[in-house]
């Protein structure tokens, strides 16, 4: 075989007077070997040199391959809850490496814990202060249109309960979560806009329960109401009748008769 058999853009180092033996194409470097009675003398790779990724280049990925793996762990645990998920399947949703989960979030239970982490960020504007409870409560029932995954998780919690930590992770369903929404029932327990006898705790049980119905109880929705339950058009409606309800049960802003002047026509207010 002659030197002109090697592609363009090798090179070949021959030894005057030596005939050239062959060349071999390794094909997982695309490089070529010239061997001269059973020893390499010289070679080059044919594949073009790969370009150094630019700064931000490698800023921006390791951020988005953390949301990739965030949103695939959403959608793993979401169908299967903690037990269930596996983080080769979450791999494989998010289209990674297996070791990348291990690497950015230390496996499993560090995954779950940044999930958990995201959960708190995003109730942080489902119960903004400025928000009342009908409105909060709204906002949860809505959630099963704008974040299933999120409530179906919310869900398994509580069927992997098991009166303990046995997972050893954190959980988005943590009672300390809905501590402001307990604080604000009782304050309207004093100003004597909800009865006594009613215990705030157990309320609010009662109402985020009443909000994950199109999750938890499909099947009954679907035979009472006639409807798809997870139709948007369902869930928008849903989530108000929760509102409405909370607002006759006196859990909205203060009535109309602790500011007399918002409910008068402006010529009454002179």
């Amino acid at each position: 075989m002659s030197a002109a058999a090697c592609r363009p853009g090798s090179w070949l180092h021959i030894v005057p007077g030596v005939p050239l033996l062959s060349i071999i194409h390794l094909k997982l470097t695309r490089s070529y070997l010239i061997v001269l009675d059973g020893c390499m003398i010289g070679g080059m790779s044919a594949s073009k040199p790969r370009r150094s990724p630019a700064p931000q280049e490698r800023q921006r990925d390791p951020e988005r391959t953390r949301a990739l793996i965030l949103d695939a762990a959403m959608a793993e645990f979401g169908a299967h809850g903690y037990a269930g998920a596996r983080i080769g399947a979450i791999a494989a949703r998010a289209g990674v490496n297996v070791q990348l989960i291990s690497y950015y979030f230390d496996g499993k239970q560090g995954l779950y814990q940044a999930i958990s982490q995201r959960w708190q960020q995003r109730r942080g504007v489902l119960v903004a202060p400025d928000a009342p409870l009908p409105e909060q409560l709204r906002r949860y029932a809505l959630e099963a249109l704008h974040n299933p995954d999120g409530v179906r998780l919310l869900a398994w919690n509580g069927l992997e309960y098991r009166g303990n930590r046995d997972t050893g992770a954190e959980s988005p369903s943590d009672a300390g979560l809905f501590a402001d929404s307990i604080d604000e029932l009782r304050n309207l327990q004093h100003a004597g806009r909800l009865p006594g006898d009613v215990d705030p705790a157990c309320l609010v049980i009662m109402l985020m329960a009443a909000a994950m119905a199109p999750t938890t109880l499909p099947h009954i929705i679907e035979g009472v109401c006639n409807t798809d339950p997870r139709s948007p058009e369902f869930l928008e409606r849903f989530a108000d009748q929760i509102a409405i309800l909370a607002s006759h049960l006196g859990l909205g802003p203060s009535p109309v008769s602790e500011n007399p002047g918002a409910a008068l026509p402006a010529e009454a207010q002179t």
